[in-house]
């Protein structure tokens, strides 16, 4: 092990260095525009591909807390959800594609305001310019709609009550919330401190009026700013190549300036370094690491209670837990009905749920009764295959949470969502697509990985053919095909859309989970019963013959990018693996080791990292913007010899099971805890399996990790291969092993 003694040592402490704090950049007098170019595929539609964004500094110093209360409540007014007027204006003005820019960020010194638009035309550039400054010019002329103030208040008034971190611990929340003040050597508990604050704004909103709040915040810190910076960008189908090419010159240049010694001390450095790199840290330095050990770890899985019953002839799952008086509900639906050919529909389907009127609400009207009412609801499908079955676990889920005085509310929303709603809207489902088209380009650029994960289950599984349908290349080649269509059959599509409904929408097959403490949950029974009257008691039509897969050749997603996603998967199940819980402990160990040193460290990408779906078996690497690809193929082929000749002592296997109990027992707030109980029961998960689990991970031996090495081998042998890569890597490696990918261009 190198400590950083050995680094640091070749540098002297320097007294009169200047103390590291921030300081304030001050506001330009008058705006800037850069126009820069970005990397794009060849294609007719470049004209089409512009970006424009719209960005202030909004102070010289930060906010005061009441100060930057109101510009978050604005930010939500403004963007926060579909019906907000910014963001309605700009999506539904035909203008772009897609919102650019987060809106006001405030975890830096100076807060900042960034809005724009992507998939511009050349031509409309201005346009969006002038519509943003002059939507918000009317926005601080007329102010907003006082149901929009009720709903964005009663939406971030919950939202800071009920302190929902997700799956990440709400003390280390709270602890980075506070550092955001305190690296500024400002007070680390005032942003924990909203009550206050959030009681004045109240009062002056209603004493005064929502206009005289805003207003003056939209004139001073936006419109009447000289520090904004407009930024565009314009698609270049030469950009790629040009840079890389000037960073080939630059390297020429910069060896052919080098003497032979240079070079070659340039390669005795490299040499150490990767020596460095591949060599293990020794026991004696692991040891220095405090940990746990194996009797700290509770022998039983963490128990979520969960009753099972009846209402109205419907199952109903209950928790028991304790919310802060917030009730969580989800209410499932079964898909197995539905027609093959309708499934890339549902995900557009579930959003027009929420972002399409009823007869007598229009959706702003609708998504501002949700705001009021309760703290949201979301509409998804859920796709996973089961252990041991060859037919999918594929349902709709609406889930929805609010305050145990708003449960009627919520039921009766979640209601109007799912009957009242008119799937008529040609243009906002226009928009919708184009939405839905400008993400997924954008996860392929980004999350390449993802991409190239779900290309690889949907290869190897049903359920991952469905999920590739909904949510993969597939899905977007559909979309690209459905825009046109929408111009030129829209009655099919809407009445598509209706037959979605009417297949899944019922109280047949219906199941309802609940989670808060008991008196909620009994409180809230009438409701559930109420709502479940109101639902199609439609006759079961059967599952429908999923059986579609991908076919299982080697892909190369080509897209415009210098860096690769690179994955190879294959189903262990199929080769008569038996599922064990020391396979967990396995796949975290080559996540924090070999894995993470040959991709990462060794070879340059950004991460690299296995995944096995204990529900379908298969088992996958994945790396992410990395500049290899048949190299980190090889790596990935290595790993069978890696687990047999690993040695490791008793502490380095304990703190890889350690690891992997924490993964297991993983922080979750209780609205998770129901909802993962939830999961478990749709997969067919009993608790008597989880024990087992349980109880292998435990007691992993070293010998398992030889064992799995078998396993893996069939990885290496009969792995299907899907990255998402640059023309020139994909060409190079087809070169190397020849046809090696079948070439798709995605963009």
């Amino acid at each position: 092990m190198f400590s950083p003694a050995e680094y640091l040592d070749m540098f002297e402490a320097n007294s009169a260095a200047e103390e590291s704090r921030v300081g304030s950049q001050k506001l330009f007098s008058e705006p800037v525009r850069i126009v820069e170019k970005y990397p794009a595929a060849e294609g007719d539609d470049l004209k089409k591909k512009h970006m424009v964004c719209l960005n202030w500094l909004l102070s010289e110093t930060p906010l005061d807390l009441e100060t930057e209360l109101a510009m978050g409540f604005l930010d939500h007014l403004m963007l926060g959800t579909p019906a907000s007027p910014l963001r309605k204006i700009l999506l539904e003005s035909g203008l772009g594609d897609a919102i650019v820019g987060g809106g006001v960020e405030d975890e830096l010194l100076q807060p900042q305001f960034s809005i724009g638009l992507k998939g511009v035309s050349e031509d409309n550039i201005q346009k969006v310019e002038e519509l943003v400054m002059g939507t918000l010019k009317k926005l601080a002329e007329e102010g907003f709609h006082s149901d929009a103030v009720e709903a964005s208040m009663n939406t971030i008034e919950f939202s800071l009550r009920e302190n929902n971190t997700g799956s990440f611990p709400r003390g280390l929340a709270l602890m980075l919330r506070s550092i955001g003040n305190w690296i500024y050597d400002m007070d680390p508990f005032e942003p924990l401190k909203y009550q206050e604050p959030l009681k004045a704004l109240k009062a002056r909103i209603a004493e005064e009026g929502s206009k005289a709040v805003f207003a003056p915040l939209i004139e001073k810190f936006i419109l009447n700013n000289p520090h904004r910076v407009t930024i565009e960008m314009q698609p270049d189908p030469e950009k790629a190549s040009r840079d890389e090419a000037a960073e080939k010159e630059n390297l020429a240049k910069v060896r052919a300036s080098m003497t032979q010694e240079d070079l070659a001390e340039l390669a005795r450095a490299t040499h150490e370094l990767k020596l460095k790199q591949e060599t293990p840290d020794p026991p004696e330095a692991l040891k220095c690491v405090p940990s746990l050990s194996l009797q700290d770890i509770p022998k039983k899985p963490i128990h979520v209670p969960t009753e099972v019953g009846d209402i109205n002839g419907v199952k109903v799952l209950q928790h028991d837990l304790f919310t802060n008086d917030v009730l969580y509900a989800e209410v499932v639906f079964n898909m197995r009905s539905l027609k093959q050919e309708l499934l890339p529909l549902v995900p557009l389907f579930c959003q027009s749920l929420l972002e399409m009127g009823t007869k007598d609400l229009d959706f702003v009207q609708l998504n501002q009764l949700i705001g009021r009412k309760t703290g949201g609801i979301s509409v998804y499908p859920l796709t996973s295959s089961v252990r041991g079955k060859e037919d999918p676990c594929s349902h709709i889920i609406v889930r929805g949470k609010a305050m145990s005085e708003r449960v009627e509310d919520l039921f009766n929303l979640v209601n109007r969502v799912l009957q009242d709603v008119q799937l008529t809207d040609q243009k906002r489902f226009k928009q919708f697509v184009s939405q839905s088209k400008a993400r997924m380009e954008n996860r392929l650029r980004g999350s390449g990985h993802s991409i190239a994960a779900a290309r690889m289950d949907a290869k190897l599984n049903v359920a991952g053919w469905i999920s590739e349908q909904m949510g993969g290349v597939s899905y977007l080649e559909y979309l690209q095909a459905l825009e046109k269509k929408v111009d030129d059959d829209w009655p099919e599509i809407s009445s598509s859309l209706e037959e979605i409904r009417k297949t899944l929408i019922s109280k047949n097959d219906c199941l309802i989970n609940l989670t808060a403490d008991g008196r909620n949950l009994k409180n809230s029974e009438k409701h559930v019963s109420k709502f479940l009257d109101m639902l199609p008691n439609t006759s079961p039509v059967g599952s429908t013959a999923w059986s579609s897969r991908l076919p299982p050749t080697n892909e190369a997603i080509v897209i415009p990018t210098q860096v690769n996603y690179v994955g190879k998967a294959a189903n262990l199940f199929e080769t008569g693996y038996q599922l064990k819980g020391s396979a967990y402990v396995i796949s975290k160990y080559l996540n924090n080791s070999w894995l993470w040193d040959r991709v990462r460290v060794s070879g340059g990408a950004y991460g690299g990292f296995c995944d096995f779906d204990t529900h379908s078996g298969v088992f996958s690497y994945l790396s992410y913007r990395d500049p290899n690809l048949l190299k980190t193929l090889d790596v990935y082929d290595g790993t069978s010899n890696f687990l047999r000749e690993l040695e490791m002592d008793d502490d380095a296997l304990t703190k890889a099971i350690i690891g992997t109990i924490g993964d297991v027992d993983s922080y979750q707030l209780p609205d998770a805890k129901g909802y993962s109980s939830l999961l478990r029961y749709l997969l067919g998960v009993t608790e008597e399996e989880r024990q087992i689990r349980r109880e292998e991970i435990l007691s992993t031996r070293l010998d398992d990790f030889k064992e799995f090495a078998d396993v893996v081998e069939a990885v290496k042998d009969k792995g299907v291969v899907v990255a998402v890569a640059s023309p020139d890597d994909v060409d190079a490696a087809n070169e190397s092993r020849p046809d090696f990918f079948k070439v798709k261009k995605a963009l």
